[in-house]
């Protein structure tokens, strides 16, 4: 940790809901004049898309049918490590992007699915915000947690996570029932021993959970909607952020306590809610790195 380079993670499942996170503090750098660092998780996998089809292809063969983007296998946790370390002690590091769609790639002459070159990050920026799914990884060999000075999970309960992968894998992707089920199945040992430990480790959780049955996943017609939601927010330690729950209660109108340590919000409030929350934490941060 540094409070000279403070590094903020974001980290959650695929279809989580991280990118609402991103985009409530993109929000609040803007409004607080912060100058980040932008960080996303997908450049620290190991092989590009065609390379990795051919090493899940290739660990099948093999009888490994649990290689996954969630594991250390298909990830460069090191390298990620190593960025945090360097940002932290000196405010530069380096970064590379993945390029997900044609228009991504298009600027840099490249095919989607590939990476760009590495490049050296100057100092010069407020803080590092990574999002990703690996945000807060711990193995024996590697120790990603450490580094981060706040750690945000994005969880939403495990039967809501598989329906909106479900449908957007369908939707986007093209891909068959058959085919989203065997993923998740194939994800499921590193999603249990890399994905899920993080979120004891973050400052804050954010668990949108509907309100309507989603009992049966793969069955499920439509996503519950933010409406058809609660989100709980867990706090690791409120002391540490100086959390005012009372404030809280007053802004987000429908909230209530449901522990010490925990606030429930509308789900529709949920962008709001972050804001509102993420704003204070963000400033004691960069008031800790003026100082």
């Amino acid at each position: 940790m540094s409070k000279k380079h403070p590094i903020v993670a974001v980290t959650g499942s695929s279809g989580a809901g991280t990118t609402t996170v991103k985009v409530a503090f993109e929000h609040i750098f803007r409004r607080e004049g912060v100058n980040p660092l932008i960080i996303e998780g997908d450049s620290y996998h190991r092989y590009n898309r065609a390379e990795m089809k051919e090493a899940m292809q290739q660990a099948e063969a093999e009888g490994n049918r649990h290689f996954s983007h969630f594991g250390p296998e298909a990830n460069l946790f090191d390298e990620l490590e190593n960025t945090f370390r360097t940002y932290g002690e000196t405010g530069s590091c380096r970064r590379r992007y993945y390029l997900h769609s044609e228009e991504e790639a298009a600027p840099y002459g490249q095919q989607p699915g590939e990476f760009t070159p590495w490049e050296e990050i100057p100092a010069g920026t407020d803080l590092l915000f990574y999002e990703g799914l690996h945000g807060g990884v711990v193995t024996s060999e590697v120790n990603v947690a450490q580094y981060v000075d706040l750690l945000i999970g994005v969880v939403p309960i495990v039967n809501l996570e598989w329906i909106q992968k479900i449908h957007r894998d369908a939707a986007e992707r093209g891909y068959s029932a058959e085919a989203i089920v065997d993923t998740i199945l194939r994800r499921m040992p590193d999603y249990v021993h890399y994905i899920t430990p993080q979120f004891s480790r973050t400052d804050i959780n954010f668990q949108r959970v509907p309100t309507v049955d989603t009992s049966n996943p793969f069955i499920a017609r439509d996503i519950p909607t933010p409406d058809e939601s609660f989100v709980v927010i867990r706090f690791r330690d409120p002391k540490k952020h100086k959390v005012d729950f009372p404030y809280l209660l007053s802004m987000l109108d429908g909230s209530f306590m449901s522990r010490r340590n925990s606030i429930v919000v509308p789900g529709g409030k949920m962008g709001f809610a972050m804001e509102i929350v993420l704003t204070p934490v963000i400033e004691q941060l960069i008031d800790g790195r003026k100082s």
